[in-house]
């Protein structure tokens, strides 16, 4: 992503292409892709535009079906008294989980978000934060993530879990 008068917008892929096998990130870092589906990351990075992803500047950094990451600027997701807003963690961590999930789902399937939680820890004041989701378990309905949120010092200033169901998608969906 890059910024536009202060407003993020999606950047392109990086120039020259790349192996399909090792999708290239909104910020045009290469992915550590594993066994992931390269089209279904690039669908949903494309998918994030004009979203709650896009306006929080939350930009994938890795994608595996075990582990995701991605940073999210300070600024502009703060409440009143300059701090980070609990909920601005709460979406990044929703937004790792739900794109695990949904990976974990594959092709036919829709992961759905049926719980969330958060432990705050610190604030954060500025810089970045980044998220870092990692598989507790996945099975074949449900799928759940622990998702730590750490500042630019590597401190912890939210941990959250989150569990998807997995479902068929709609007919013609």
């Amino acid at each position: 992503m890059s910024t536009d008068a202060g407003r993020p917008r999606p950047r392109d892929p990086a120039p020259g292409g790349g192996d399909p096998a090792e999708p290239t990130g909104r910020t045009g870092r290469r992915e550590a892709a594993g066994d992931v589906d390269a089209d279904l990351v690039r669908s949903m990075t494309d998918d994030a535009r004009g979203t709650l992803i896009d306006r929080m500047g939350i930009e994938l950094v890795e994608v595996t079906r075990e582990r995701l990451v991605a940073t999210m600027p300070v600024e502009g997701n703060t409440q009143p008294y300059g701090l980070l807003h609990g909920g601005a963690s709460v979406v990044l961590a929703e937004t790792l989980g739900s794109i695990g999930a949904q990976l974990h789902a594959g092709a036919g399937r829709v992961a759905v978000g049926l719980d969330i939680n958060a432990t705050h820890h610190r604030a954060a004041r500025s810089g970045t934060v980044t998220g870092t989701a990692t598989v507790l378990s996945a099975g074949r309905t449900l799928v759940s993530y622990d998702v730590v949120v750490t500042d630019e010092g590597g401190r912890r200033v939210c941990t959250s879990r989150i569990t998807c169901l997995l479902r068929d998608a709609a007919p013609g969906a």
